[in-house]
């Protein structure tokens, strides 16, 4: 899947509240890495995970479902493996109205859930990171692919 960089930029830029599906609070994990840079980043991450429901992450209460999602989302970012993908886009079609953006990080793809998403006006991104793509459009990221905060170059 190519998405030009113009898409992605716009999205990037127009998302200010994310559903973040499947986030973790471990620390070493993607998910929990993932949301905590965007919430740095001026994103309001609404964290979003049945086990630790009730529980707080980055300032906000993680709650169990989409279902439970109070107020409006633009984004919904997935961290649950391929099989889950259509039943969380069908709570996310069914209880987020305005809903503009479903992301499903690396390695997750399912055509038949984008297809969905897609004929009701939501643009689906897949096999791509937020993280990644915000830190590569806005100028965090060196050639290599990483920021290392290490100058290598002398005068």
């Amino acid at each position: 899947m190519t998405y030009s960089d113009d898409l992605l930029r716009r999205i990037l830029r127009n998302t200010r509240r994310i559903a973040c599906v499947g986030v973790s609070m471990n620390p070493v994990r993607p998910s929990y890495y993932v949301a905590r840079y965007l919430s740095l980043k001026g994103f309001h991450v609404v964290p979003v995970n049945p086990v630790h429901a009730g529980e707080r992450l980055f300032g906000q209460t993680v709650v169990p479902d989409l279902a439970s999602v109070e107020g409006a989302v633009d984004m919904v970012d997935i961290f649950r493996r391929p099989e889950f993908v259509p039943d969380i886009v069908d709570q996310a079609l069914e209880h987020l109205p305005g809903l503009s953006v479903i992301w499903m990080q690396i390695g997750v793809q399912h055509a038949e859930a984008a297809a969905k998403a897609e004929a009701r006006g939501v643009t689906v991104i897949q096999n791509r990171c937020p993280k990644i793509e915000y830190q590569r459009l806005f100028g965090e990221l060196r050639m290599g692919g990483f920021n290392t905060g290490v100058i290598s170059s002398r005068l």
